[in-house]
């Protein structure tokens, strides 16, 4: 490095954020390629007493100096926020992984507790996620509370390494009795799809503490969207919810709205540009209607929502004393449905709330919706291949449908018909019939739980029963285990995992079992990811036995 350029660094340092036990560089412009050229930044962290975050946005750090100065942080123990967004500008994509490594593996000797990581507007695409892989699952982020990753591009791979590394901090937390309690969850702009979308809500069911989560700009669809609105209802404490500028449809957003209803905390919710739709509006304005007592934003704008389901929208908020926006604009209400709108707020004096409407489409005719309607469903078709194994999870959930009876067979429910529970492979067929019949309707529910805990109840309780042998063979039956039988696997798993489900909960099961019930549920099988909602239950219920 030339005299000058050190001059200039020297003042540039000279001029560095000092305060609150943080450490700034932001903004300085700093190449820091060399070991040398780091030498007055490693100078000023090891100088540093006492520090708990570091900034190191707006520079750009190869993987020498990167080195050096996880090498100055192995001794800052009390390090608890790393706010390194935009410090690889100009790097190749290569050179990042072993960057974030070496920074990783600093902390991690320091025996750092991070409350949040924000790596956010590096453009380190799947590779990268790997970089900080090891980090996310060590303890040095058992305590995490915010974890920023907006437009880095990690894509459907990098979704999926990052779901798998959340939940693996979750697990390795949980066992040391300190679960991971994640609050804020930013990772917009990366491409993540539905693949990406529907790993981290596997994730997000796990931890069930968040409070925020943005998610903007993604490319998710309705399968996404539904896999992240089952998640979000196993998390109670949301505050914020932001999935602006991905694709919802009516079927996303009755999801989305169904989960709504069951959340108390929310404040912020930002589908805009979602394409929501009349149906799908009506669907949200159901939920606001009937809960969310602490909404400050609701944002729907751009989702060519129509006159008579904007309306019912702005109904829907009449009794949200703490609403401070309404954002509407952009859709199809006409001249007419504005002035209504505003007319409609106006009678209960929240004329206040709602955002401009602009940039208002004006009202469609009838015929030209129906024409929409059609392309939507057109749009939906393209996807049945990719959503087929998720669409038979769903049938369970939803009772079946044609001629088929609701109620199931009391023969089928019957435990005690001629099963000889001595023998682990006569009980799996007994356990496996029982819960074929599970749905997600309380009758036959409570019918099916009540039939498992009398069979299985018995069968643990018999000095000549295996439990083991028991379990090996479910797993077999389930396909998530090889055997050199030729057994034909279960087509669909969902009512096993949610018998399995309330199985593990009873006394009656040895909690021995439950290890290796988790290793089987935590490895990548496409029948368990058929079923991810049923999973996430029986993950999330396996961590706390």
């Amino acid at each position: 490095m030339a005299s000058e350029d050190i001059a200039r660094l020297a003042e540039t340092l000279a001029k560095t954020q000092v305060a609150g036990g943080q450490l700034s560089f932001k903004g300085k412009s700093l190449k820091l390629n060399t070991a040398e050229d780091a030498k007055d930044v490693i100078q000023e962290i090891e100088d540093f007493d006492g520090l708990e975050a570091l900034r190191l946005e707006g520079n750009t750090v190869g993987v020498e100096a990167a080195r050096v100065i996880a090498k100055a942080l192995e001794k800052k123990s009390e390090l608890k926020r790393c706010h390194w967004s935009d410090m690889f500008t100009g790097r190749l994509r290569s050179e990042i992984p072993p960057a974030l490594i070496s920074l990783g593996e600093g902390l991690i000797t320091a025996g750092a507790q991070l409350v949040e990581l924000d790596l956010s507007d590096n453009a380190f695409g799947p590779d990268g996620v790997r970089g900080f892989e090891a980090l996310l699952k060590s303890s040095a982020c058992f305590t995490l509370h915010e974890l920023k990753l907006n437009n880095c591009g990690m894509g459907i791979g990098g979704g999926k390494i990052l779901a798998a590394a959340l939940t693996e901090c979750y697990r390795k937390s949980s066992a040391e009795g300190k679960p991971l309690a994640l609050k804020v969850f930013v990772a917009g702009r990366n491409r993540l799809e539905n693949d990406g979308a529907t790993a981290l809500a596997e994730a997000f069911g796990v931890i069930g503490t968040l409070e925020e989560v943005h998610m903007p700009q993604n490319g998710i669809n309705h399968p996404g969207i539904t896999a992240l609105a089952q998640a979000f209802a196993i998390n109670p404490l949301l505050r914020v919810i932001n999935l602006n500028d991905n694709t919802f449809t009516e079927k996303g957003a009755v999801a989305m709205a169904k989960t709504l209803k069951t959340l108390r905390q929310v404040e912020v919710i930002n589908f805009g540009d979602c394409l929501v739709r009349s149906k799908g509006a009506v669907a949200i304005a159901d939920a606001v209607r009937g809960g969310l007592p602490k909404l400050k934003e609701l944002n729907l704008s751009f989702c060519e929502i129509k006159r008579d389901a904007a309306l019912a929208v702005a109904e829907a908020v009449a009794d949200k004393a703490q609403l401070e926006k309404l954002d509407l604009n952009g859709n199809t209400l006409g001249e007419e449905g504005c002035e209504q709108l505003q007319e409609v707020l106006d009678s209960f004096n929240m004329a206040k709330v709602l955002a401009s409407l602009s940039d208002d489409e004006g009202e469609d005719e009838d015929e030209e919706e129906d024409e929409e309607e059609e392309g939507e469903e057109e749009e939906e078709d393209e996807e049945e291949e990719e959503e087929e194994e998720e669409e038979e999870e769903e049938e369970p959930q939803q009772g079946g449908q044609g001629e088929e009876s609701s109620t199931p067979s009391r023969k089928i429910l019957d435990p005690n018909s001629g099963t000889d529970t001595s023998d682990p492979e006569k009980v799996v067929s007994a356990f496996l019939k029982v819960s074929s019949v599970f749905k997600d309707e309380a009758a036959v529910r409570t019918a099916v739980q009540d039939a498992v805990d009398a069979l299985m109840k018995k069968a643990f309780s018999s000095s000549s029963f295996n439990p083991n042998a028991f379990l090996t063979r479910l797993l077999i039956h389930m396909g998530l285990l090889k055997s050199e039988d030729k057994i034909k696997a279960i087509a669909n798993l969902y009512g096993p995992l949610m018998a399995l489900n309330h199985m593990v909960q009873q006394d009656y099961f040895p909690k021995a079992l439950a290890p290796l019930l988790l290793a089987f549920m935590t490895k990548p099988n496409g029948a368990l990811e058929s079923c991810s909602f049923a999973r996430h239950s029986l993950l999330q219920t396996l961590y706390k036995v």
